[in-house]
């Protein structure tokens, strides 16, 4: 029995007593919360229902809790309940309840923990979206983690997800990255709005290997090859290095699309002609203050020339044309306006402003020896993806990035993702999956199989508390794809390995020396098999491995 299940036959009894005393039974939720009580003497789940509902019934709550607890307790799967405290009841589960969610990991394999309440969800994700001046800091990197590990919860609760990468390929900055390039090419010192790091000169190489003459030709021509060649080098080295950190996107627009398609001029039009937007000044104002923003933003400047939300509005329109029903934009630390920004424009278009969500990621920052790491040799100033990748591996990078709120800034030490300790989290997690997997290994040559037979022997409070960590899972991913958080998986994942490494060290698996194969050995095998299965669920929801040796 998991939580929901356990929620939902608590919910019914609830309402069976609040119909049999003759009560208000429309107060009565669908499901009712459960939680695991910090004290195993205060049984494996509690909830505070009867606190809930009963200033609303006119019952003392502890009062209700007695009725409630009753009730629960001749439910079938649950073996004891009891009042706590002001109305809480703490409830024990049946053994053969709580340990049927073993057959159901094993029975539902990779797809334990997937569900359907976002089949009606077509998203749209956008992340990184870094212009292919540079290779990708340790900002996008974050973004790369986390935005590919929650595509993968939202899609694992039914949403159908298109990542996408967003990129400019004109503009101020990638004039700046044309010169820098020319530069590099022609052994000049870097521009002093420019860019720098070995990267420049060697992209700058390979433009002058493909065009030999580039330096010879009139000037705007020579920029123009250096921009061409050198941003579509530069892309193609980012979209390798998140490749290879195991971040693929499914879409790569351009900004500029949304005017050469004449998608700006549309959405200006539009707005003009609804009256949310006016001129002011020479120039146009998006009415913005009327939906939630702090003041009207200009859309059309007094030169004539777009602002930067011109593209945005069209952009968020483009995605709706498309079919989405929800954007998901995540965005740096320096972007916080954008969320009332967007939603703004959104609502100006005549659009539901919930159809825009926004993420705001802060920042990275590196620790080896006790001291920050700032400078990276091939991008000259900032620490890049590859840097991170070159020094604790993919899956060190990626879950590191993962496994802290978005919301926080993070201090990444280097030197303990390098150990192969308790201390390393991700060490930590892969190890348990690792120790499983040999196990199994170890139960095949002893030719001990797994039994669902005989599950009512896991009765060790150990055997319990690792059950009911496992059927949790289902609960912190529906949470986790509803609160956009994946970091939520790994903080999980840990505690299931913690759960698993204890269990391994009270309860013998498997038998030893002379010992016969019993009934115990096939369920608690049963078990390390479900909990191996969690593991690499929950791995491959973060996209880090799951090894079977280490």
């Amino acid at each position: 029995m998991t939580p929901a299940d356990l929620a939902a036959l608590l919910a019914a009894a609830t309402l069976t007593v609040v119909r049999d005393r003759g009560l208000d039974d429309s107060v009565v939720p669908d499901t009712v919360v459960v939680e695991r009580p910090r004290h195993a003497d205060h049984g494996d789940y509690a909830t505070n229902i009867a606190l809930q509902l009963g200033k609303k019934l006119g019952v003392a709550p502890r009062e209700l809790a007695g009725w409630l607890a009753d009730a629960f307790a001749a439910t079938d799967g649950i073996a004891k309940a009891e009042v706590a405290g002001p109305g809480f009841v703490n409830v024990w589960l049946a053994t053969a309840a709580q340990n049927s969610v073993v057959a159901t990991v094993l029975a539902s394999a990779a797809d334990y923990g997937r569900g359907t309440e976002l089949d009606d969800r077509v998203i749209n994700l956008e992340f990184v979206s870094a212009n292919p001046t540079g290779p990708i800091h340790l900002g996008g990197t974050r973004w790369a983690a986390v935005g590919d590990a929650l595509g993968r919860v939202l899609a694992a609760r039914g949403a159908a997800v298109t990542r996408e990468y967003y990129f400019n390929d004109h503009g101020t900055q990638i004039d700046r990255f044309a010169r820098s390039l020319e530069a590099a090419a022609a052994g000049s010192s870097t521009p002093e709005d420019g860019y720098a790091g070995d990267y420049i000169g060697e992209i700058a190489a390979q433009v002058v290997g493909r065009v030999p003459g580039v330096l010879e030709l009139p000037e705007a021509e020579r920029l123009e090859t250096f921009r061409s060649i050198g941003v579509d080098l530069m892309f193609d080295h980012i979209k390798t290095s998140l490749h290879d950190f195991g971040t693929d996107f499914d879409v790569f627009t351009h900004e500029n699309k949304m005017f050469t398609s004449g998608l700006v001029d549309e959405c200006i039009a539009e707005l003009k002609a609804n009256g949310n937007l006016y001129e002011n000044d020479g120039a146009w104002w998006l009415r913005t203050t009327n939906f939630g923003d702090d003041k009207d933003r200009v859309v059309i400047k007094s030169d004539g020339n777009a602002a930067y939300i011109a593209g945005d509005i069209a952009y968020y329109k483009d995605k709706r044309d498309r079919g989405f029903n929800l954007c998901i934009y995540m965005l740096g630390a320096d972007h916080h306006g954008y969320i009332t920004r967007l939603k703004a424009s959104a609502a100006a278009l005549g659009d539901d402003p919930e159809t825009v969500e926004v993420l705001i990621g802060q920042m990275v920052n590196l620790v080896r020896d006790g001291n920050p790491v700032r400078m990276s040799k091939r991008a000259g100033t900032v620490i890049t993806l590859d840097d991170l990748v070159d020094a604790v591996g993919v899956d060190g990078a990626r879950y590191s990035l993962i496994r802290s709120s978005v919301d926080v800034n993070i201090d990444i030490d280097l030197d303990l993702l390098t150990k192969q300790s308790n201390d390393n989290p991700v060490y930590y997690v892969q190890y348990a999956h690792a120790r499983l997997s040999a196990l199994a290994r170890n139960a095949a040559e002893l030719r001990v199989e797994r039994s669902l037979d005989h599950l009512d022997l896991l009765d060790d409070p150990a055997e319990g508390e690792l059950i009911r960590t496992i059927g949790d899972f289902d609960e912190v991913l529906a949470t986790a794809a509803e609160l956009r958080e994946p970091h939520r998986i790994c903080r999980y994942l840990e505690t299931l390995a913690g759960a698993y490494h204890r269990f391994y060290a009270r309860c013998r698996i498997l038998p030893q020396g002379d010992e016969s194969a019993g009934d115990i050995h096939g369920a608690r095998l049963a078990l390390c098999e479900a909990t191996r299965q969690v593991l690499s669920n929950g791995l491959e929801l973060v996209g880090v491995s799951a090894p079977e040796r280490m």
